[in-house]
C-alpha cells in the first residue's frame, strides 16, 4: 500500500461520515444514524478556572458494522473568540443495542474512561447515564455523568453534567454544532 500524494493515509477499509459513500450502513445503526457526519461549532464549559467558551469538532463515522466511531476535539476560546489552545479531547463508540437502547464508550487523555447506557428519546435525541467509570490516579474526579444529545433544527446540541463524590450533577459542557458534512 503506497501513501497518496496528498500525504493522507488510505486504509483498505475506510470509515465514512456519509450514507451515500463507503460501506453500506448496518441496520443496527438506525437508532443513531442522524448523528452520522462531521459537526463544528461552539459551546460553554465550566471548570476549575471558571466558565469559558470553546470551539468543537465532532466526527461520527462508520465502517459498515453496527457502531459509530466517535471523535471529538475542543479548543479553548477567549471571550472575543480567539483560540487559546487545545482543550478536551475524546474518542469512543456509540453502540446501538437493539430497539432504542444505546451504549456509549468514551475515553479521554485525562485518564477517564466512561461507559454510558441509555436510549433514544426520539428519532433525533438521546439520553445516556454512566454505568461504569474508570479513572487513573491523576484523572479528574468524577463519580457519575449524564449526557443529552439532540438534533434541533438541523444543529447537534448536547449537554454533559457530571458529579464528584456524593455531590449533585452539575453542568460541565454544552454546545451547538452545525453539520459540516
Amino acid at each position: 500500500m503506497s501513501e497518496p500524494a496528498s500525504g493522507a493515509t488510505e486504509l483498505p477499509v475506510a470509515d465514512t461520515v456519509d450514507v451515500r459513500t463507503g460501506p453500506e450502513v448496518s441496520e443496527e445503526l438506525l437508532a443513531v444514524l442522524p448523528l452520522l457526519g462531521e459537526w463544528h461549532g461552539e459551546g460553554q464549559a465550566a471548570g476549575a478556572e471558571g466558565d469559558h467558551r470553546f470551539g468543537q469538532w465532532i466526527r461520527f463515522s462508520h465502517d459498515g458494522r453496527g457502531f459509530l466511531a466517535y471523535d471529538s476535539r475542543t479548543w479553548r476560546l477567549t471571550d472575543d473568540g480567539e483560540v487559546v489552545g487545545p482543550a478536551v479531547r475524546e474518542s469512543g463508540f456509540w453502540r446501538p443495542r437493539g430497539g432504542d437502547d444505546v451504549e456509549l464508550l468514551v475515553t479521554s487523555p485525562d485518564g477517564l474512561v466512561e461507559l454510558y447506557v441509555g436510549r433514544a428519546r426520539t428519532t433525533t435525541s438521546w439520553e445516556l447515564s454512566t454505568d461504569v467509570l474508570a479513572r487513573t490516579p491523576d484523572a479528574p474526579e468524577v463519580s457519575r455523568a449524564v449526557r443529552l444529545y439532540g438534533i434541533v433544527e438541523g444543529a447537534l446540541m448536547y449537554a454533559i453534567d457530571r458529579a464528584v463524590g456524593d455531590e449533585p450533577l452539575r453542568p460541565t459542557m454544552s454546545a451547538r454544532l452545525e453539520r459540516l458534512r
